[in-house]
This record gives C-alpha cells, structure tokens and sequence, in this order.
C-alpha cells in the first residue's frame, strides 16, 4: 500500500502542472474566442465552411489585428493619431490617471531595454532577526532619494506576499541592508509562492566553498594558539 500511494502522488506530481497548464490555455482561448467570433463576418468565419469547430481562431484574429496596430503606430501618421487621442484623455481627470498608470506598466513589462527585476535578495523585515524575500527593482531617485539622505545608496525593492506574489509592498533600503541571492527571480517567485515548500537547489561548488572555509576558519585559530 505504501508503494501505490507513492505511485499514485508520483504521477499526480508529474500530470498536475501539465493538467493545470493546459486547463488554463484552454480557457484562454475559449475566452478570447468568444469575445472575437461574434465579430467576424460569417463568410470569413472558418466555423461556417466547416463541420467541427476551430478553437483557436479568435485569438489568431487578436494576434493579427495588434500586430497591425503596432504596425500603422510605429510611422508618422499613427503616431499622430496616437498623440491626439492621449491629448484627449489627458483632459479627462479621472480616466487620465487610470490610463497613464496602466501605459507606464505596460511599457516597463513588455519594453526590451525597460528595467524589470533581475535579482532577488534578502531584507529583515518585518523586524531584526527575521528575513523577507524581495526583489530588486532599481536605485532609489528622485524625491525620495534626497529626502531620505543616507550615506549608502538606497534600492527601491518589492516585497511580495504568499502565495500572491503580485501584491505586496515597495521598500526602499540602504544597499548594505540586502543580503543577494544567487538564486534566480523565477525560482525567489517559486519559493515565495509555496511557501517554501519548493526550495531551488544551491549550486554544490559554493556550498563546498563555504563548507571548506568553515573547516579552515576552527583550524587557523588552532594553530594560532599553538603557535603562541
């Protein structure tokens, strides 16, 4: 019985992410479809020739249609129009605040040259003695930087909440109070989102580094004393 339980949690280990991954990419495309197939003339519906439905086509239609507008924005006339219609918005005093932020997102998420977070590190919070994840985002500027005014440089971090790393708070911390990890974003966003529970493995040759210093330290101040 021990040996079937293992067989069984194996296997769903192994067909839960794949079942979940698939569920949800599914139902994207079944979203995106049924937002996008009512708009489309019916002569040009794959759907109306064909006996099986085409999942699929909506968001294929989606792809085609934001590449075009990506396309008609990047020459002088889009870009015109582009100005005019955020001039516009820019007068409305509630919707302009709201699409300003969302664009300054967009643009730093999806921007190549913009700056996301490379590297995950550790800060003591929320008091001394206890260690919170975070990510580092960039040098702390602007107004912030010289109100705080501290001798070291300042980083604005974020740090997320489990198992929700998109909410959370954004800290500004001296340079000298964040502990780098080696490990990765990806992996820091895996270990907060479990909890712990999945915990990425330490390369062994800095490991054995440190295990080798810890040997080397007890024996020179042997040899210290001895020698004095």
């Amino acid at each position: 019985m021990t040996k079937l339980r293992n067989y069984f949690f194996t296997g769903l280990v192994i067909t839960g992410p794949i079942g979940i991954t698939l569920y949800l990419s599914w139902s994207l495309i079944q979203l995106i479809d049924g937002w996008i197939l009512p708009w489309i003339p019916e002569k040009y519906n794959p759907d109306t020739y064909l006996t099986v439905e085409v999942p699929g086509v909506g968001l294929i239609v989606v792809l085609i249609a934001l590449t075009l507008l990506g396309f008609l924005t990047a020459n002088i006339a889009g870009r015109t129009l582009l100005s005019i219609g955020e001039s516009i918005v820019g007068r409305m005093p509630l919707v302009r605040n709201i699409y300003s932020a969302l664009k300054q997102i967009f643009e730093t998420v999806l921007q190549e040259k913009g700056q996301t977070f490379t590297k995950a590190g550790l800060v003591e919070y929320p008091r001394k003695g206890l260690w919170a994840i975070v990510f580092l985002a960039t040098n702390t500027k602007g107004e912030v930087a010289a109100k705080l005014e501290q001798d070291d440089e300042m980083v604005s971090v974020f740090l997320p909440t489990t198992p929700n790393p998109t909410s959370g708070f954004l800290l500004f911390v001296p340079k000298k109070d964040i502990m780098e990890l080696e490990m990765s974003v990806e992996d820091a966003a895996k270990l907060v989102i479990s909890a712990g529970l999945v915990s990425p493995e330490y390369p062994k040759k800095l490991a054995g580094i440190k295990e080798l210093e810890g040997e080397k330290g007890p024996t020179h101040k042997a040899d210290s004393k001895t020698s004095s």
